[in-house]
């Protein structure tokens, strides 16, 4: 090899080497930006302000319910539910002549217990037996219409009729009423968090600009209302009075808002 072309060759090589380091020290500061880029970067401020806003309204209940039974007891439980069968089926069709349809009416409960009578000397109290001595039969209706004006005249008809059993008699609003006075709660709950916040934005220089999120709660309203509940008389003397009352039905809203410099 001559001296010519081992300087050639030297001069390629010094070529290459100096390439290459430029490269590399060019891929190490994009990496170097790249990671200062993430490590420095951070999204903008969000300035907001959480507010709960309430509705309340005070609604008449448009369905009421009542729950009655007959309760018989006899020596076999063929005979005590023969005898429950015959009172329940003249309760059930009294009520129908009111103007009570089927589909008002549906079972609540049924039940058939054997019926003991502790026997033995007293004392040893250890020596007690129980005696075998019937069967007692419950059978219970549930009535739920929007015929409220109906109310007396059922409870009196279904004791006439052999009803011997008054649970209870509690006023609700429906479904379809429910989801219509929820709607305009709700509107009404947005409107009230609005007013709170402005109200407090505003001696603070700020309003509003945004709304971030919100957070609907459920439609809150109290139990069905008690307004009778207790054993049947077997013949009432006069009319049951049933008196209904408006119940406070309440919804409940978090909005968060964006806000900004008036």
């Amino acid at each position: 090899m001559t001296t010519r072309t081992k300087i050639i060759l030297a001069t390629i090589a010094a070529i290459v080497i100096v390439s290459a380091t430029v490269i590399v020290s060019m891929q190490n500061s994009s990496n170097q930006a790249y990671a200062q880029q993430v490590m420095y970067y951070s999204p903008p401020q969000e300035n907001t302000i959480s507010v709960t806003g309430s509705a309340t309204a005070s609604i008449s209940p448009d369905l009421v319910s009542l729950q009655l039974g007959v309760d018989t007891q006899a020596t076999t439980a063929h005979d005590a539910m023969t005898q429950n069968a015959q009172a329940m089926n003249a309760t059930a069709t009294a009520i129908q002549s009111l103007g009570i349809t089927q589909n008002e009416i549906s079972t609540a409960g049924f039940t058939i217990d054997p019926v003991y009578n502790q026997t033995g000397p007293y004392p040893p109290y250890n020596s007690y037996k129980n005696e075998l001595v019937g069967y007692k039969v419950s059978n219970t209706l549930l009535i739920k219409t929007t015929k409220l004006d109906l109310a007396g005249s059922i409870l009196d008809t279904a004791v006439g009729a052999g009803a011997n059993r008054v649970d209870s008699v509690s006023f609700s609003l429906s479904p379809a009423k429910q989801k219509s006075i929820q709607d305009n709660l709700l509107n009404n709950a947005i409107l009230n968090s609005q007013s709170r916040a402005e109200k407090a934005l505003d001696p603070l220089g700020q309003k509003i600009i945004g709304v971030k999120s919100v957070d609907l709660s459920e439609f809150t309203m109290p139990p069905p209302l008690p307004v009778y509940s207790g054993m049947a008389m077997a013949e009432p003397m006069v009319k049951t009075p049933v008196f209904a009352s408006n119940q406070d039905v309440t919804t409940t809203v978090n909005v968060v808002f964006l806000i900004g410099v008036q």
